[in-house]
């Protein structure tokens, strides 16, 4: 069952304007466009359309997730191997410019091995639930005070903090089993995990792939258990494919954002806020949605790929009435018509009064140190990182810098004179050797700047990308990564750490080893990633949790492509 397929109002947003409105029940008033507070090059003349506040599509109850998990999915409806789909464009780049923030050796001080170390899910969890396999694995998870859930494509579960499986691998799907929509019980993929600390819940997502009309999939637990039951939701996204969803905790909302690709070649970014008290209890619950067109040659450059939401780590909530920040950002070797390298910062707010108000606006734009997204992969933009014993470059791994994105997440922290946010992106730090590019942004009042940043690659011939990076209580950083050369290091996972102390941009510590590799990856589907997760326990707000996929040689010769996922959490000193 749906409602009739929704238009999304669009929102061409040129540099310097605000999209602000009220919300009266379904019945949108113009809002004002207001001056950008910003420098930075375009026009501040622009169409505003008014975002759109519509309704859950459906939302009831789930049976508890220890007995749906007991069910077998229905025959896969995806081909063995098969790559999920992952529009858009495919972007080349102007060359090695170089980059003045690498940090070519690891940090002098020793990093301490991870805490625990446990097997995660594995692309033979798929082939036994679903009896097919998926690539990419898209590792994601989230930690509780008692529990870790990991999801994958197409697959997730349940784990105690000691790594024991609480709940078997199961299908995506089956946490929709009996839904209203129907849509959502396919295992669609692109998943992601976050724990809300503040109201003790946990959401677990998806997005729906049948079309002509199509979904978020959000289930909250309705208590702190994970094994227990589940309010589901489903919001529409009308036309648009919502591509690469990515969710955020904040105050009084849950934020999406999303890449979407309309039946007639449109594309833009979806940003999306969810009612959070009424989710938590299950009921009817108002959403409010904007879309930045990516087919104005203004906004494109603003928006790349894809805007993150921030999402808060810590017990200090932001101020009643921040906004929240979304960040992207541009390449000006890249294809999108940027003019300098920046992190693009929008501020999306929602009072969800009896007469709801919402607003967009590009808050910021603030220059950066250059950099290369878009690495030389050939003969295909996913055929990029060697493997070791792999000469055919159909093989390379896909590196995934093209996309002119941050990576997850947009981690969050309120230190009481200032906020601060964290996140990565995978670059071409020296001709053909990937690295990790890593920013801290921090807002003082309404204020944005970036405090630090840094490319994280040693010259040791070893590519680092796919990364993700959090701070803990004390401010401390660690960031964790893939790793791969085409000699001796099989595709595997490490990491590396700052102290709040060490000098701005640089990690102090040295590089840990969470799992080394063995084997490779043998398919000539190419996709790695598309993200992994590192978060914050909230328990003591200093323990880190990490998860990322690896191969070992059986892996790799049960599969081409029997990739693996491993769940670490390791600890910074100071904390």
């Amino acid at each position: 069952m749906s409602a009739p397929i929704r238009h999304r109002a669009v929102v061409r947003v040129a540099v310097g304007v605000v999209a602000a409105l009220a919300l009266t029940g379904a019945t949108l008033t113009a809002g004002q466009a207001a001056p950008f507070r910003g420098t930075s090059p375009g026009t501040p003349d622009a169409q505003v359309a008014r975002p759109d506040l519509g309704r859950a599509v459906a939302h009831d109850e789930s049976a508890p997730l220890r007995r749906l998990a007991e069910r077998r999915s229905p025959a896969p409806r995806h081909a063995q191997g098969q790559a999920l789909r992952d529009p858009g464009p495919r972007t080349s780049g102007g060359g090695f410019t170089g980059d003045p923030t690498v940090q070519s050796a690891p940090g002098e001080a020793a990093i301490a091995p991870p805490v625990s170390s446990f097997e995660g899910l594995s692309n033979q969890d798929n082939q036994d639930e679903l009896g097919f396999q998926v690539n990419p694995p898209d590792p994601v998870g989230d930690v509780g005070p008692d529990h870790y859930v990991e999801m994958v494509n197409i697959v997730f579960s349940v784990y105690d903090k000691a790594g024991n499986q609480l709940v078997q691998p199961t299908a995506l799907g089956d946490l929709w089993a009996g839904f209203a929509v129907d849509d959502c019980t396919d295992s669609s993929g692109d998943p992601i995990v976050v724990y809300d600390q503040f109201a003790d819940r946990w959401i677990l997502t998806q997005f729906s792939t049948r079309g002509p009309e199509y979904y978020n999939c959000v289930a909250i637990s309705t208590s702190g258990d994970p094994t227990g039951s589940y309010y589901r939701y489903a919001f529409s996204t009308g036309e648009n494919f919502p591509d690469y969803p990515k969710y955020g905790v904040w105050t009084d909302t849950y934020s999406i954002t999303t890449r979407e690709f309309g039946p007639d070649g449109e594309y833009g970014i979806g940003v999306y806020g969810l009612e959070k008290s009424r989710m938590l209890q299950g009921r009817q619950t108002r959403v409010v949605d904007f879309f930045l067109d990516g087919n104005d040659p203004d906004v494109l450059p603003l928006v790349g790929d894809g805007l993150l939401p921030a999402d808060i780590d810590g017990d200090a909530l932001p101020d009643g009435d921040a906004a929240i920040p979304l960040v992207g950002t541009q390449d000006d070797g890249g294809g999108y018509g940027a003019t300098l390298d920046a992190l693009n910062i929008w501020d999306f707010s929602v009072e969800w009064a009896a007469t709801p108000t919402a607003s967009l606006e590009l808050a910021d734009q603030l220059p950066t140190a250059p950099f290369d997204s878009i690495y030389p992969c050939r003969p295909g933009a996913r055929d990029c990182l060697p493997q070791p014993k792999v000469r055919d470059r159909k093989k390379f791994l896909d590196v995934l810098s093209y996309r002119q994105r941050p990576t997850w997440r947009l981690a969050y922290r309120n230190f009481g004179g200032y906020e601060s946010m964290v996140t990565n992106q995978s670059v071409e730090a020296a001709p053909s050797t990937a690295g990790v590019r890593w920013y801290e942004i921090r807002r003082t009042g309404e204020a944005y700047s970036v405090h630090q940043q840094g490319t994280y690659a040693p010259t040791d011939g070893v590519h680092r990308w796919m990364g993700s990076i959090a701070q803990d209580a004390a401010g401390n950083m660690a960031l964790g990564y893939s790793v791969v050369n085409g000699t001796d290091v099989f595709p595997g996972i490490r990491y590396t750490g700052r102290l709040a102390s060490d000098p701005p941009g640089v990690m102090g510590l040295g590089e840990g080893t969470i799992i080394d590799g063995s084997g490779i990856q043998r398919s000539k589907n190419s996709r790695w990633g598309d993200y992994t997760s590192m978060n914050v326990d909230p328990v003591d707000d200093c323990t880190f949790w990490y998860v990322n996929e690896y191969y070992t040689r059986a892996g790799e010769r049960a599969s081409k492509v029997g990739w693996q996922t491993r769940v670490a959490s390791l600890r910074l000193p100071g904390c």
